[in-house]
C-alpha cells in the first residue's frame, strides 16, 4: 500500500481541541491558520495542557475567521464566545523557554478560558503563530502504524492520535518509518517537507482528549520500547518539518520521501 495521507488537524489556539480538515494549505511557517494563538499566565509565560487543571482546555474547540478577524470558541456546553480579535501591547514572553514578543489579543475569551483552567489565562498573538520548534516544527507527521505499535505495547485496541497532536497521519508505512525521512525531502501532497528531529513525548499524551484527564501510560509505554532507539528528543513518537515548498494538502494525497 502506497503511504497516503490519513487525516489532518490543527488548532486555531494552541493547547484547545484539535479541528480535523479534509485539506489545507502548508505554507512556509506551517498548516495555514495553526496555532495562530497561544495562552500565557500572569507571569506571561506560555500555557500548555500538561499544567495541573489545563488539561480541560482541549475540550474547548477555537475557529478563526482571518478574512474577519473574528475568533470563535465553543465551549463543552456548547455556548459560543466569540468576537472581533483586537490586538493590543506587546508582551515579551517565553515560548519553550525561548524569548517571544507577542501582542495581546483582548476579547470574551479570558475569562472563560480562565475559568476553566482554575487560573488566570491571556490570549497573545505571536507574528508567525505558536508552532513549536519555530520554523523546523511547521509541520508533523506520525505514521499509522506507529499509532497501532504503541497499543500493542499498551494491550488495548487503539490510541486515539489526538493525544500526540500532530498535523498528518500517515497510513501505508511500517512502525515508525517516519523516523528514516529525518533530513530527507518527503513530498507530502502538493507541498515538500523536510523532517528535522523527532517529536519527544510529555505527558499531555497521557490524557484523554475527550476529558482531559490522564488515563493512558503512554510515556511509560515509550520507555519500554523506544528508550534505546536514536532520536533528538526523548521518548520519540512522530517527527516536526520544515516546509521547503508551500502547497496544498487532502487527506488521501500521496506521501513520499524524494
Amino acid at each position: 500500500m502506497a503511504a497516503r495521507i490519513s487525516w489532518i488537524s490543527l488548532t486555531a489556539v494552541k493547547a484547545l481541541a484539535l479541528e480535523h480538515v479534509d485539506e489545507i494549505d502548508v505554507v512556509e511557517t506551517g498548516l495555514s491558520g495553526d496555532r495562530r494563538f497561544f495562552l500565557i499566565d500572569e507571569r506571561n509565560l506560555l500555557v500548555s495542557n500538561k499544567r495541573r487543571h489545563c488539561g480541560p482546555l482541549q475540550l474547548v474547540h477555537a475557529a478563526y475567521d482571518e478574512g474577519g478577524n473574528v475568533l470563535s470558541l465553543r465551549l463543552v456546553d456548547g455556548t459560543i464566545v466569540e468576537g472581533e480579535v483586537e490586538l493590543g501591547d506587546e508582551v515579551e514572553t517565553t515560548f519553550h523557554r525561548v524569548p517571544l514578543t507577542a501582542r495581546r489579543a483582548a476579547g470574551p475569551w479570558d475569562e472563560v478560558l480562565s475559568e476553566i483552567a482554575h487560573a488566570p489565562l491571556r490570549l497573545v498573538a505571536p507574528a508567525h503563530g505558536g508552532v513549536d520548534r519555530r520554523r523546523s516544527g511547521a509541520a508533523t507527521l506520525l505514521g499509522q502504524s506507529s499509532l497501532e505499535a504503541i497499543a500493542g505495547e499498551l494491550g488495548v485496541d487503539k490510541v486515539d492520535h489526538r493525544r500526540f497532536r500532530m498535523n498528518f497521519g500517515v497510513e501505508g508505512l511500517e512502525p515508525h518509518e517516519e523516523d528514516g525521512w529525518i533530513g530527507r525531502r518527503v513530498r507530502v501532497g502538493g507541498a515538500v517537507v523536510v523532517p528535522q528531529g523527532n517529536v519527544g513525548r510529555c505527558a499531555i499524551t497521557t490524557q484523554n482528549p475527550d476529558s482531559g484527564r490522564p488515563d493512558l501510560d503512554t510515556l511509560g509505554a515509550l520507555a519500554s520500547y523506544r528508550r534505546d532507539v536514536e532520536t533528538t528528543e526523548p521518548l520519540p513518537f512522530g517527527v516536526h518539518a520544515a516546509v521547503a515548498e508551500p502547497g496544498r494538502v487532502r487527506v488521501g494525497d500521496p506521501v513520499e520521501p524524494l
